[in-house]
């Protein structure tokens, strides 16, 4: 007994020591930390980052972890480490305040969607953006910036309302592909985060023929198989990615078993938010596991990006 308390007690000692140092990291050198602000630093000045990182996103994103990692050691895809675990976390923590207190709050139109002819010439594919629960097309930002810069026409959805069904965000993803189809002449490739991929399969479910409409499809720690997370007694769209909730077996026995070769879905061992690991795979699709990475972190791999801008 005695034992099991001691090793809480330095688990405890661990994560606080964590704690402060980023916390003061955060207070001190925000702008080392968080390059992306600099523009904005004088709206939204450091000491909101400092009180974001260690009174919301750190204890958050620890009890996340931890649940994650324990759940896990149940399923098919390799066991993370308590090592992986933690730089999973610490890094998830800080890119998270940077996505959430940053890209998504000030700079989320910084990118505007590209389908004018300076940018989407005919013949050369474009992209459609997918965005997860609670974000904005703010967590694209590295994508679009490369799409900016090599001229390819792209269209990031916005999805509302923000804690609706699932199956309200079928119109706006079905303009998104037409524009880009308009645009370029060619089914675009279509990219999704977390609760995107089920939104895209939703669409494909209520447009038919839609299949034939898309290049390719990515998805990025999508819960396609629902989230341990989700059985926790939240709002419509959280209760849809519950594991084996009905919306989810209505949505599997309408699709065919091809359609999945459509699919390429990254997931990871340390997704915080998409657990135990393989529910973000789909059978006969082509399943990429990122290993020590976090569901945000997922979007921001430059593997995932690198091989998924390869498809264009």
């Amino acid at each position: 007994m005695l034992a099991h308390f001691l090793k809480l007690l330095v688990v405890a000692w661990i994560c606080a020591a964590l704690v402060l140092v980023m916390s003061l990291w955060l207070w001190f050198e925000p702008s080392a930390v968080f390059p992306a602000i600099a523009p904005v630093s004088s709206a939204f000045p450091s000491s909101l980052y400092f009180f974001a990182a260690t009174f919301f996103f750190v204890p958050l994103l620890l009890v996340q972890s931890i649940i994650a990692w324990r759940v896990n050691r149940k399923d098919a895809a390799p066991r993370a480490s308590w090592g992986d675990a933690v730089m999973s976390w610490i890094a998830e923590t800080l890119l998270v305040v940077r996505v959430f207190c940053g890209y998504m709050a000030f700079t989320s139109n910084k990118f505007p969607d590209q389908l004018d002819d300076a940018f989407s010439q005919r013949g050369r594919r474009g992209v459609v953006f997918i965005h997860g629960l609670v974000c904005n097309r703010g967590v694209w930002m590295p994508w679009l910036k490369k799409l900016t810069h090599s001229r390819r026409a792209f269209v990031a959805v916005s999805l509302m309302p923000v804690f609706g069904s699932i199956d309200r965000y079928v119109d706006a993803i079905d303009q998104a592909v037409r524009k880009v189809t308009l645009a370029t002449g060619k089914p675009p490739l279509v990219v999704c985060h977390s609760m995107g991929g089920l939104a895209v399969r939703a669409w494909l479910r209520a447009r038919p023929g839609a299949d034939a409409r898309v290049h390719h499809i990515i998805t990025i720690g999508s819960p396609h198989q629902g989230t341990w997370l989700s059985r926790l007694p939240f709002p419509r769209n959280v209760q849809q990615m519950a594991i084996a909730s009905d919306w989810l077996k209505k949505l599997e026995s309408a699709e065919p078993a091809s359609r999945y070769r459509l699919f390429t879905c990254y997931y990871s061992n340390c997704d915080n938010i998409v657990f135990p690991a393989s529910t973000a795979t789909l059978p006969g699709a082509d399943n990429r596991h990122i290993p020590g990475i976090a569901h945000v972190a997922l979007a921001f791999d430059q593997t995932v990006i690198r091989e998924s801008l390869a498809r264009l």
